[in-house]
């Protein structure tokens, strides 16, 4: 592909080098990107050899802005854009005759184009609507705050922020309603727990990432993902997820881990009671992080972990079972 035929990314995608080198793109192969965003993983793709990237994405603001940032792709069929969650993925691939592909690549959590645009009302770093919602659909982040109750957003912090004085919080939170900029939240978080300048992670981060989380269902949709994917990967397809954090990761490692067959081995006091479903995925490659090289260029990277693994021949795993169908 020619250095015109994509436009140039406005952000950089995490751990690229790792993600592409996992997935081991080969030329004409079809590739699905679970998480478009601002388009940094399908450029790579294309650029990489693939013949085709279909790209998913919630937000309709990414659907809409994606044929500016790859149009050749676009125009020539290489790039098809899809607006659904990747937790559906399976379904929309098979309804169009896309599946099985070659590959899969998800980059949980918010995106760099969420974050960067005040209007939406993910960052607390830069004023705006308390809105937090990918889909642009649905309960508001300033519903939530403004109208749940104060053990519901308790409940919340403690579950998707790891917050650990969330009661505190959600009291704040109670008693300066209403709320309705992402400032405003910010403040509020910042004294009830205490702020200085020069503290090493702002104290309003759980917050704010445990509100976008329960508004937006990620984790349950990073779950749905990564059956979906299961579902329409080819054998010898491959598999890179990058997350943020530990309740992701967490997610990712256990179903690699199931999915593999790494179960506990037995013993003469407590043996195996049962063989398991067929293995769907070998191959898990151990975990990767940012190199000191990559954090210089893209602090936001930080955080970021990837797990790679390969699809098997075996049939994906019943859900509903815990069985291969």
């Amino acid at each position: 592909m020619s250095a015109a035929a994509v436009a140039p990314a406005p952000h950089l995608p995490v751990l690229i080098d790792e993600v592409l080198a996992g997935l081991a793109v080969q030329a004409g192969e079809t590739h699905v990107d679970g998480t478009f965003g601002a388009g940094g993983y399908t450029r790579a793709l294309l650029e990489a050899g693939a013949g085709r990237v279909i790209a998913f994405d919630r937000d309709p603001d990414a659907i809409a802005e994606g044929p500016s940032l790859v149009p050749d792709a676009v125009s020539t069929g290489r790039l098809t854009l899809i607006q659904e969650k990747f937790g559906k993925m399976d379904q929309a691939l098979i309804e169009r005759d896309l599946a099985p592909v070659d590959g899969v690549t998800l980059d949980i959590g918010v995106s760099s184009m969420q974050l960067d645009r005040a209007e939406r009302g993910f960052a607390f770093s830069k004023d705006g609507p308390l809105d937090m919602r990918m889909s642009q659909a649905g309960m508001s982040a300033a519903d939530f705050v403004n109208e749940a109750d104060e053990a519901e957003i308790a409940r919340v912090l403690k579950e998707y922020g790891e917050e650990p004085r969330a009661r505190r919080v959600a009291s704040a939170i109670v008693a300066a309603r209403p709320l309705t900029r992402t400032a405003e939240l910010a403040a509020v978080v910042r004294k009830a727990l205490g702020h200085y300048q020069g503290m090493k992670s702002d104290p309003a981060t759980r917050t704010f990432q445990a509100i976008r989380i329960h508004l937006n269902a990620e984790l349950d949709e990073l779950e749905a993902g990564l059956a979906a994917a299961e579902r329409v990967l080819r054998p010898g397809g491959r598999l890179a997820v990058v997350t943020f954090h530990s309740l992701e990761d967490r997610i990712v490692k256990r179903f690699l881990k199931s999915r593999s067959g790494a179960t506990p081995a037995g013993s003469r006091h407590r043996p195996i009671a049962a063989t398991g479903p067929t293995p769907s995925f070998g191959t898990v490659a151990k975990p990767v992080s940012p190199t000191e090289a990559e954090l210089a260029r893209n602090p936001r990277a930080r955080s970021a972990r990837l797990r790679t693994a390969v699809r098997t021949d075996a049939p994906a795993w019943d859900q509903s079972k815990g069985s291969a169908r």
